[in-house]
């Protein structure tokens, strides 16, 4: 388990930016959620959770196609976020609970689809929320990590996620996708189906979705003359204007839980 510091942390740090994710265009785009939502291929018989749910954006995208979704998210500013959101579209078939990834309060074999969104990359043991997420997937039902990835190549890799944790000090690191991919094959899970996508971002509006202007100052500073120095960072990092931009890569892999 976490450390309490570190759970206290992430409280912190995501009910700060509550607020900014629950009303992001860049995390409510209908063209990402509908890719998930393909790659997820949830049935209306079948029951969802989504881990680290957030402010509820995939519960609710996902609300119509399933039996039950059900949220779970350590920050209760975020489950507060979530049940305002899900209830404004009179969703009947969603549930939201407190409680950490790394012990999910649920019983085995529970859930026919188990999914986590832009969360790997806060955790640090990112293998023991596969763990849990295995336990409580049905067998023969599907799990699946959607997340941004960082660069094959080491050096772009530590410095795309050193800014990060620059902006976010909550963030641990964002993962490779061969690394992602290793994860999933050392829990005995074949990855069947992936789908990857690139998402530009504006510095303006990725930074000030921490809620932090005092941070975002020096870290536009810090990430302009990188910019400006030609170091990309592995993210295409790169000055439009007088604004530093670069690109988040995404992947979102599926895999099946047998019976090992």
């Amino acid at each position: 388990m976490n450390p309490p510091d570190r759970d206290d942390l992430v409280r912190a740090e995501f009910t700060r930016q509550a607020p900014g994710l629950q009303s992001s265009p860049e995390f409510s785009s209908l063209q990402p959620l509908d890719r998930i939502a393909a790659l997820l291929d949830v049935q209306n018989n079948e029951t969802v959770l989504d881990v680290a749910c957030g402010p509820g954006i995939v519960v609710e995208h996902l609300a119509s196609r399933a039996s039950e979704v059900v949220g779970i998210d350590l920050t209760d500013a975020m489950l507060v976020a979530a049940r305002e959101r899900c209830g404004k579209v009179g969703l009947r078939n969603v549930q939201f609970d407190a409680g950490n990834a790394e012990a999910l309060p649920y019983d085995d074999a529970s859930f026919d689809v188990t999914v986590t969104r832009l969360s790997f990359h806060h955790f640090i043991d990112p293998g023991r929320v596969l763990d849990e997420m295995v336990r409580v997937t049905k067998l023969g039902g599907r799990l699946a990590v959607i997340d941004v990835i960082s660069s094959e190549v080491a050096a772009d890799s530590d410095l795309h996620n050193a800014i990060e944790i620059l902006r976010d000090p909550s963030h641990v690191r964002m993962l490779p996708k061969s690394e992602l991919l290793a994860l999933f094959n050392g829990h005995g899970l074949e990855v069947m189906r992936q789908v990857e996508w690139v998402r530009p971002r504006r510095f303006d509006e990725w930074a000030d979705l921490t809620g932090s202007p005092a941070r975002a100052t020096p870290l536009r500073i810090v990430v302009a003359a990188l910019a400006k120095q030609g170091l990309s960072a592995g993210i295409d990092l790169r000055m439009e204007g007088d604004e530093p931009c670069f690109d988040h890569h995404w992947i979102g892999a599926l895999a099946y839980r047998g019976d090992s």
